[in-house]
């Protein structure tokens, strides 16, 4: 009978070992960006439609959802803004971030783009962008500072 070179099995063990901490690991996937969805255009006799060119007016974070797919506006409170070891920014809007409706995220390619992120916490913010679906929640990726509008 031949034996495999303890190497070989030890370099599947760590090759395993790094497939599941990436694939299993929140902050290492980037969600799907949805270009291609097709966005119904509103009736043009709507008279709460915004004129052509204006922003869209904001939604509350629980009501993201419809607007998965299209560029919109979520507003909410921020609880707590998160920085993760890759880098990677959370603006928390829920005590739990699993269960929360919405999130938005600031990759750490651009965060050096921004200022102090954590003076947003305990403010209410109006995020603008496209809003994509990340492990079932809606969610805009920030890409630029002019995306985020603080209030109090």
């Amino acid at each position: 009978m031949k034996r495999r070179p303890i190497l070989v099995d030890v370099g599947l063990l760590l090759l395993a070992f790094g497939l599941g901490i990436g694939v299993g690991s929140r902050f290492v996937q980037r969600p799907v960006i949805y270009r291609d969805v097709p966005v119904s255009q509103p009736a043009a006799s709507a008279p709460e439609t915004p004129a052509e060119g204006s922003p869209p007016p904001c939604v509350d974070l629980r009501n993201a959802g419809p607007l998965v797919g299209k560029n919109g506006c979520v507003a909410g409170l921020v609880l707590r803004v998160y920085t993760a070891r890759t880098g990677n920014t959370f603006l928390d809007f829920c005590q739990d971030y699993r269960t929360c409706p919405f999130t938005s995220v600031i990759f750490a390619a651009d965060k050096g783009k921004f200022g102090n992120l954590e003076s947003l916490e305990g403010k209410r913010v109006e995020i603008r962008g496209d809003v994509v679906t990340y492990q079932g929640h809606a969610e805009i990726i920030i890409h630029d500072p002019q995306q985020v509008r603080s209030g109090q």
